[in-house]
């Protein structure tokens, strides 16, 4: 877009993570005229990519899932006929979890992964199969059911050994960044279904890939992107839409504005005092949202045969009791006791991450470089000895890196908190009580991760082109 030539869109869309780029590039496959603005300098939100000093490194979003036939995250790359261009992986296994003792491997084939399960743990042998054999095979009305119970609720259900319980639990803790005890069972099922069951996948060279993919579709379907381009207002008359306000380019008018962006910024900033209903503000304003991520970036000159295989996230977990590592995570000040780490496909760099407070930007300042030093050691101790001598490169970003880049609410790394109470919220649906004001992405408490906020991109699309009398299967 040069200048302010073009003042009207039918579709204005806020936010270039994966949900806005889906959602536009099936609007503009339908021949609506669309544009995305981006207050980042890139497309891809959590799910982009940078270099430093040679390296490259994913910034947060470092593989995905749903990728199996018929999977959401397959249907959708297919239907915008990406298929053939993105250059998907599955790594295999795709997660390990190595705890005080045990080490359990998640393969791409669901029987050796119930077979290995069974060895550790054969007394559980039969609640194994059908715990996993009833994820797999669960229709939606099955998982309607689990959104007022917790996932312990759930493990409680199958499980007797808390071990395996807490084994069954880490990636969910860590990918959903709440305890079982506190994470509803709808969310809980979903991320070891679609990120555990299903996991590993990934683009290309770095998950950069993915973004930019989409973006060249986007444009090929006549769409518009801009980037450094802050959205600064959504402009309301009558409780209908007409258009937004952007910092540098001034009003654009539009029928239709779709919010891939933070709840909390499109409600209290972007819609601005007297537009939103009171009793809305009031549930988002008393609204948690999830903790953040504390990620660690290393370059390395030395592939060593200590660090695990390429691709493939290894959980450490500690000890036993996940409710104490929540709240260490919670209220964390230098030490990190689990984590995630994830040596890269091209074997040059490592990333790790763990669940973070938002705390202040003093704060990490302060910090950061102990909070780098000892996740380092973390990580030497426990998974690769003798990692500090191969590294040539270290830095983190912190929950307020996040929120800098993203403009996320306190840098959350998956939108509100998915408590049972929080899950479904009537006031978050994808088409609010303002005509023509939708909401994609992980804010409208829906659902979580690159596949999860994919189709609720799509969802919003269908949503608009039924409005508009346009959509073709």
């Amino acid at each position: 877009m040069h200048g302010t030539s073009n003042k009207h869109y039918d579709v204005i869309i806020i936010g270039a993570g994966i949900g806005g780029l889906v959602c536009g590039c099936y609007l503009a496959k339908a021949g609506m005229k669309v544009l995305i603005v981006e207050q980042h300098h890139k497309p891809g939100g959590y799910c982009t990519s940078f270099k430093r000093n040679g390296f490259t490194f994913d910034a947060a979003a470092h593989s995905f899932g749903s990728y199996r036939k018929n999977g959401n995250m397959r249907r959708i790359i297919e239907g915008l006929d990406l298929d053939s261009r993105l250059e998907v992986k599955r790594y295999d296994p795709s997660d390990i979890i190595v705890s005080p003792d045990y080490k359990v491997t998640f393969w791409a084939d669901t029987d050796r992964t119930v077979q290995e399960l069974q060895h550790a743990f054969p007394k559980e042998a039969e609640n194994i199969s059908n715990f996993v054999t009833n994820l797999i095979n669960f229709r939606p009305i099955d998982f309607a059911i689990l959104r007022k119970k917790t996932f312990k609720e759930l493990l409680d259900q199958y499980f007797q050994n808390d071990q395996l319980k807490a084994i069954l639990s880490i990636p969910v803790l860590g990918n959903g960044a709440l305890p079982p005890s506190l994470i509803s069972a709808f969310t809980g099922s979903k991320i070891f279904t679609e990120f555990i069951l299903d996991g590993g996948y990934y683009t290309g060279k770095c998950m950069q890939t993915l973004p930019d993919t989409l973006t060249e579709r986007f444009k090929e379907l006549g769409g518009t992107i801009k980037t450094s381009c802050l959205a600064k207002k959504i402009e309301v008359k009558n409780n209908e839409t007409k258009g937004v306000v952007l910092k540098d380019l001034g009003y654009i008018s539009s029928k239709y504005v779709v919010s891939n962006s933070d709840v909390r910024q499109t409600f209290f900033e972007l819609l601005g005092d007297g537009v939103a209903r009171r009793e809305i503000l009031k549930k988002i304003d008393a609204m948690v949202p999830s903790l953040s991520i504390f990620t660690l970036y290393l370059g390395i000159n030395d592939p060593h045969e200590s660090l695990p295989d390429a691709g493939t996230n290894v959980w450490f977990l500690p000890d036993y009791n996940i409710e104490k590592l929540y709240f260490s995570a919670k209220n964390m000040t230098s030490d990190i006791k689990y984590f995630m780490m994830r040596f890269s496909p091209d074997k040059k760099t490592i990333l790790a991450f763990a669940n973070a407070p938002f705390r202040d930007k003093g704060f990490w300042r302060n910090n950061k470089q102990t909070i780098i030093n000892n996740f380092i050691k973390k990580i030497e101790d426990v998974l690769v000895p003798g990692l500090s001598s191969r590294i040539v490169y270290k830095d983190a970003a912190t929950p307020y890196t996040m929120y800098r880049y993203t403009l996320n609410y306190k840098g959350a790394a998956y939108g509100w908190a998915t408590f049972p109470s929080q899950l479904f919220t009537p006031e978050l649906r994808m088409m609010t009580p303002i005509k023509g004001l939708f909401l994609a992405g992980h804010w409208t408490t829906h659902t979580q991760g690159i596949p999860g906020v994919a189709y609720l991109g799509y969802d919003v699309a269908k949503l608009i082109l039924k409005k508009e009398k346009t959509y073709r299967k």
